[in-house]
C-alpha cells in the first residue's frame, strides 16, 4: 500500500490510500478520487514522503508523525442513521434501474440529480471506468424506522 497526501481544488487535504503508484494515476485520470469534505474529483498529489506498507510489523518514522482525525463521544450508530437519513432526504431512490439512470444523467439525457439504488459490484465497476462517479455504500440505506 502507498499513502499519499492529496488536495483538492477547494484546498481540503486529505489522504489516499492506493495499491500501487499505477494504480492512483489510474484512479486519477478516470477521476475516481474524489475529496471526502466536498466531493470534488479535481485532486492533486502534494509534495510529500510516501508511506508505503510492506507489511513489516516495524513502524516508520513517517508513519509516527502522521495523525488521523480521532472522534470521541460520538455514538458510531447514530452518526451511521444521520448518514442513512441524509441519503434518503437528499436522493431519489431509482431502485434497480440505478445503472441505467446514472448513466443517462452523465450523458445529459436525463436532469442532473442525485441518486440512489441497486447495482452489483461490477456494474458499479463498469460506471465507474466510464467515469461515472458512483459509490456503493457500505449499509443499505434502509428508512432510519427499519433499522435495528
Amino acid at each position: 500500500m502507498i499513502v499519499y497526501n492529496l488536495t483538492c481544488d477547494q484546498s481540503h487535504s486529505f489522504e489516499g490510500w492506493f495499491a500501487s503508484a499505477a494504480n492512483f494515476d489510474k484512479q486519477l485520470t478516470n477521476r475516481q478520487i474524489s475529496c471526502p469534505n466536498c466531493g470534488s474529483t479535481d485532486v492533486t498529489k502534494q509534495l510529500s514522503a510516501p508511506y508505503v506498507n510492506t507489511g513489516s510489523t516495524h513502524t516508520s518514522p513517517i508513519a509516527t508523525k502522521q495523525t488521523e482525525t480521532a472522534l470521541a463521544g460520538l455514538n458510531p450508530q447514530h452518526l451511521q442513521s444521520k448518514f442513512i437519513e441524509y441519503i434518503i432526504q437528499n436522493t431519489e431512490d431509482v431502485g434497480a434501474k440505478f445503472p441505467e439512470e446514472a448513466r443517462k444523467i452523465y450523458y445529459g439525457e436525463t436532469d442532473n440529480r442525485s441518486i440512489r439504488g441497486e447495482a452489483s459490484g461490477e456494474a458499479i465497476k463498469e460506471l465507474q471506468e466510464e467515469g461515472i462517479d458512483v459509490y456503493g455504500l457500505p449499509v443499505d440505506p434502509l428508512t432510519p424506522d427499519k433499522l435495528n
